[in-house]
């Protein structure tokens, strides 16, 4: 399971979904997409988000990311690829390399910017019911007529997920964590 983190970098919020990850036997990595600057701090949101754009783009952390995926493929039977906001766009493009098994992505804002990827393999989609900076239902109505991709709005806002977010929801985390475990079963099971 490879774990793409939020434009804070690996902090605890990511260092729990590897530990969470592990415990249910998979070997999980996080690749650091920041290349080495230290995880910024929920309070530096707008820093983080400037160091992401103005330094590493979107286009660096897939071409770091499919590296990765190249590098790890030859090694395992599945691989599966988890990104959280802009983790989750960079997974939903490794979708399209044919590397991976499955994509799993949680607020993926920035997929409304690459709707041209076309699938390669199963993804699943959990997005917030709100967005402040763009229409959710709009983005839902797009990649839900893709094939091979199932797409879930929960109660909460971008962030939802990561429980030292204040704007952590453990309601729609729980079901989240649901939908993710049978996505995973489901992907793990369909070729034998």
């Amino acid at each position: 399971m490879i774990i793409l983190h939020e434009i804070y970098g690996i902090n605890r919020h990511i260092e729990q979904v590897c530990k969470w990850f592990a415990d249910y036997g998979f070997d999980s990595v996080a690749p650091d997409l920041l290349t080495g600057r230290e995880a910024f701090a929920y309070s530096q949101e707008k820093q983080a988000y400037d160091y992401f754009k103005d330094c590493i783009g979107f286009d660096n952390a897939f071409s770091q990311a499919e590296e990765f995926l190249a590098q790890v493929r030859p090694q395992y039977r599945h691989v599966f690829v988890l990104g959280y906001s802009i983790g989750a766009t960079v997974a939903w493009r490794c979708s399209g390399t044919g590397l991976c098994d499955a994509i799993i992505g949680l607020y993926g804002s920035r997929i409304r910017d690459y709707l041209f990827v076309q699938p390669k393999c199963p993804v699943l989609l959990l997005f917030p019911a709100r967005e402040p900076s763009f229409s959710v239902d709009n983005l839902i109505f797009h990649v839900s007529k893709v094939a091979q991709v199932r797409v879930i709005a929960l109660e909460g806002e971008h962030g939802f997920a990561d429980p030292f977010s204040a704007k952590y929801n453990k309601l729609s985390t729980a079901q989240a964590c649901s939908e993710i475990e049978h996505f995973i079963t489901k992907c793990r099971h369909k070729d034998r």
